[in-house]
């Protein structure tokens, strides 16, 4: 019988940065280390934007990342109830009820790449790229071995 996959979401307000540029991230590392089927990674925002910003585009292009197509999307609170892991990015209004449920939040409190200059949007971009990683291995860590 198959697993549930384990949910891991990433939010913001906007869902058109920070969390976009996680979701790629974590989608790569899902990937990587061959969990696809085992990870489900969801993302989303509390007031969506229209699109992802150009800066982060741009700079995730540099990376291989291709964001154009994506699109903000709303997050619900039963989607992030049925997660893991949450990681918000330091923006969020999230209200979970932490007593009644098993989802581990993390704030990660990154600055909002809109409107920042190129070199700063690196920067937050690699410091997501490390904590997607780090939280990755904790993932890994959780999961039942596949032996």
């Amino acid at each position: 019988m198959a697993e549930t996959p384990l949910r891991v979401a990433f939010v913001c307000v906007q869902n058109a940065g920070r969390s976009q540029m996680s979701a790629a991230f974590a989608e790569r590392e899902r990937d990587r280390r061959h969990l696809d089927g085992r990870v489900d990674v969801l993302t989303g925002g509390t007031h969506p934007a229209d699109n992802v910003h150009d800066e982060v585009v741009a700079v995730m292009k540099e990376e291989g990342f291709d964001l154009t197509d994506r699109t903000p999307r709303e997050i619900t609170t039963a989607e992030l109830e049925s997660c893991a892991y949450v990681a918000t990015m330091g923006c969020s209004t999230l209200e979970l009820d932490a007593d009644a449920s098993a989802v581990t939040v993390r704030d990660w409190a990154l600055d909002d790449p809109a409107g920042q200059d190129m070199d700063r949007v690196r920067e937050i971009r690699d410091e997501i790229r490390a904590r997607v990683a780090a939280l990755f291995d904790d993932i890994e860590a959780e999961l039942p071995s596949d032996d």
